[in-house]
């Protein structure tokens, strides 16, 4: 099962830059749907993606349309705070087309009330307190939906043992 996370028109480089770093980690590719708040060679997206920027693919839309275009018949989930279906409760461990998007929202304004309306069966959320929380962070929202998916897979693709290096820290713990 291929991920895909998508961001439309993101404002802030280091949300960026961070899920690009959840997306090396989790083997996810990143589609970046222009315009842009920041260019790609920005000191900051470079700086919160550190040297894991050349591990993802990245694949940049002209615009929203070129995007689901590219997307076609697969499968294609909306994250919004306003979803009506819980991240949890949808299936995201198989479908017929082995690939599946998941679109964030601008930070500042989301993704586009038409969309979400066409597409209302696909728009997810997170549980959460909006009593005391305009919304969450889209880096760690990103990261927390990738791993849900990636959770119903059985972790497909990762490692589920970890393998660290000898050091002095690690004899000092007695690992």
């Amino acid at each position: 099962m291929k991920n895909h996370i998508a961001l439309y028109q993101p404002l802030m480089p280091a949300n960026t830059g961070n899920i690009s770093r959840t997306c090396a980690a989790t083997n996810t590719a990143l589609h970046l749907i222009h315009p842009l708040g920041f260019s790609t060679d920005d000191r900051m997206l470079k700086r919160a993606g550190l040297d894991y920027w050349h591990h993802v693919e990245i694949i940049e839309h002209q615009d929203l349309q070129a995007f689901l275009d590219y997307v076609g018949q697969r499968p294609l989930y909306l994250i919004s705070k306003f979803a009506p279906q819980i991240v949890s409760d949808a299936n995201l461990a198989e479908n017929s087309q082995g690939e599946q998007f998941f679109l964030f929202g601008k930070e500042t304004t989301g993704l586009p009330i038409e969309l979400m309306e066409a597409h209302k069966e696909h728009c997810l959320r997170l549980p959460m307190n909006d009593q005391h929380v305009r919304s969450l962070n889209l880096s760690n929202t990103a990261a927390i939906v990738i791993y849900e998916a990636l959770r119903q897979q059985n972790w497909a693709g990762l490692d589920r043992t970890h393998h660290y290096q000898e050091t002095a820290k690690a004899r000092e713990l007695n690992w």
